[in-house]
């Protein structure tokens, strides 16, 4: 028998018993929409926090000053004034593995443009901290090293400061008054948004090191220095490095603890995505059982189907039909039944995920390639949940099907 009469007589059967063939294809149609809604749920969750790595730096390995615990006393972060700028040329010269470096003083500042103020924290950097925290900077330019070496008062804005300040206008060669000294803004930088935290990424201004240090904090020591690896590779072994160097330049003797607190935010971040993918496949998993059931289903109706037609089944034998022709006929069935739900499921996912992202608001990210892995799977419960009642029609005895009234 050719494949597309059987598959035509499979469709004829379902036509004939519509309701109850709709009411068995709703499991399928049921458990492929809400599986495509809940990854589309899971993979936007997970693309944050991809978005989120990928904002955090390039291979970043974050010095701060001070210890969360010292001699037995928590003094926090910050708490000490031994981190200088030495100390990230000395890593730079002898720790294989890294790429750049910047120092870092920040703190609470007022900046004031015309009769407009905004509360805002400033950075003095180098020029390399752009690179190293993946800042684009999208009017003007950021400063340079013939900057930093004059201790010229420029500066780059952050989005939401240049937004507060200017609105509208182009900032660039407007001056910016911080704590009573003019600033040039030579820069203003792309849009970051909130961290995870919540935290606002665009709310600072970025000026050179030596400039915030001589004019705004009168301090030598840093608050912080970003380092930049080659790799994510070389990250674990550079950190242990960078450690062995500072508690050398430091003094500290063994046992002693250290005065600064070294952070790998990017491990955090590949923590907390490890985690959404894990919880985005629990999610999928518990609505792939909506399909499982739908296939249950399918094989209670396909059972049913078989004692409704042990007489027709018992003719197609008598008159020359192979058991190889009768176990075909009722597997097409089971198959045409859960391809029509998985494409009726695949429509109800897509347009699941616009309501649920045009009334609650929540990130949705479709993928063409889980709709194909969603319709593959309901077409492969089919053939699993149709196999053992189509079995069991072929192996039936003619002379048994003909007496059967």
């Amino acid at each position: 028998m050719q494949l597309s009469t059987i598959f035509r007589e499979a469709l004829q059967a379902l036509v004939r018993n519509r309701v109850r063939s709709l009411l068995t294809m709703l499991g399928i149609v049921m458990g492929v929409g809400s599986f495509i809604c809940v990854v589309a749920v899971g993979r936007a969750g997970s693309g944050r926090v991809e978005n989120q790595l990928s904002n955090v730096g390039d291979n970043l390995i974050w010095v701060e000053a001070g210890s969360r615990a010292r001699n037995g006393v928590r003094i926090g972060s910050r708490g000490s004034k031994t981190l200088v700028e030495g100390d990230s040329r000395a890593v730079l010269d002898q720790v294989p593995g890294i790429k750049s470096a910047s120092p870092n003083v920040d703190g609470r500042i007022q900046a004031v443009y015309g009769n407009l103020n905004w509360g805002t924290q400033y950075r003095g950097v180098s020029p390399e901290y752009f690179e190293i925290r993946k800042w684009v900077v999208r009017l003007g330019a950021a400063f340079t090293q013939d900057d930093m070496e004059k201790n010229a008062p420029v500066c780059v804005l952050g989005n939401t400061v240049a937004t507060n300040l200017f609105e509208e206008d182009d900032p660039i060669g407007k001056t910016v008054n911080i704590q009573s000294v003019p600033f040039k803004v030579v820069g203003a930088l792309e849009a970051k948004g909130f961290s995870t935290t919540g935290q606002d990424q665009d709310d600072f201004v970025v000026m050179p090191l030596t400039t915030a240090q001589k004019r705004i904090t009168g301090q030598e020591w840093l608050d912080d220095i970003f380092f930049s690896a080659r790799s994510r590779e070389e990250i674990p072994e550079v950190t242990k490095r960078i450690i062995g160097v500072m508690r050398e330049r430091h003094h500290l003797r063994a046992g002693e603890d250290d005065d600064f607190n070294i952070r790998t935010p990017e491990e955090l971040i590949r923590a907390q995505l490890a985690s959404a993918n894990v919880f985005t496949l629990l999610l999928a998993s518990a609505a792939s059982l909506s399909l499982l059931v739908g296939g249950i289903g399918i094989m209670n109706i396909q059972l049913i189907s078989v004692t409704e037609r042990t007489r027709e089944i018992g003719i197609r034998l008598a008159i020359g039909a192979t058991e190889q022709d009768i176990q075909m006929q009722f597997l097409s069935e089971a198959i045409v039944m859960s391809l029509i739900g998985g494409a009726l499921g695949v429509l109800a996912g897509i347009l699941g995920s616009l309501v649920l992202k045009n009334t609650l608001h929540w990130e949705m990210q479709l993928s063409p390639q889980i709709m194909v892995i969603a319709g593959l799977f309901s077409a492969a419960v089919g053939i699993f949940f149709g196999y053992y009642p189509a079995q069991k029609a072929s192996r039936l005895d003619p002379i048994e099907g003909l007496r059967y009234e």
